[in-house]
């Protein structure tokens, strides 16, 4: 059940993101565009993991697990937009999703740009 859910999520984000112009105008990565990733979200390359793990080092509190990687964009560095899961540290925590930015300058050095999180609800139907 929580796998055929991440698969769900996953189709959702990816349709969501090929929705967005700015995301979706260029097939591979071009300067100040972002890059749709096209082929399987779920294999993140290690040099995507290698940037989040330095750009989440030390932080406190929370446990971010990255699940996909949906795109990236070259700046003056990279910029990596990861879907998380994330887990507050504390006893019966129940996860939570965000798109998570990743920003990796020129010299390796990265950093947490910003975190948005996801809320997942199902409005009811206007009555007529």
């Amino acid at each position: 059940m929580m796998k055929k859910l991440l698969c769900a999520m996953l189709t959702l984000m990816l349709f969501a993101l090929s929705c967005v112009p700015a995301l979706a105008e260029a097939p591979a990565p071009s300067v100040s565009g972002w890059s749709v990733n096209t082929g399987d979200p779920a294999d993140i390359p290690q040099e995507v993991l290698d940037a989040f793990s330095k750009a989440v080092e030390g932080l406190t509190g929370c446990v971010y697990e990255p699940i996909a990687l949906l795109a990236s964009q070259v700046v003056a560095g990279m910029n990596y937009c990861l879907l998380c899961r994330l887990t507050v540290v504390y006893p019966d925590a129940q996860p939570t999703y965000a798109l998570v930015y990743v920003y990796q300058n020129i010299e390796g050095a990265c950093e947490l740009a910003r975190v948005e999180d996801i809320t997942f609800s199902i409005q009811e139907p206007v009555a007529e």
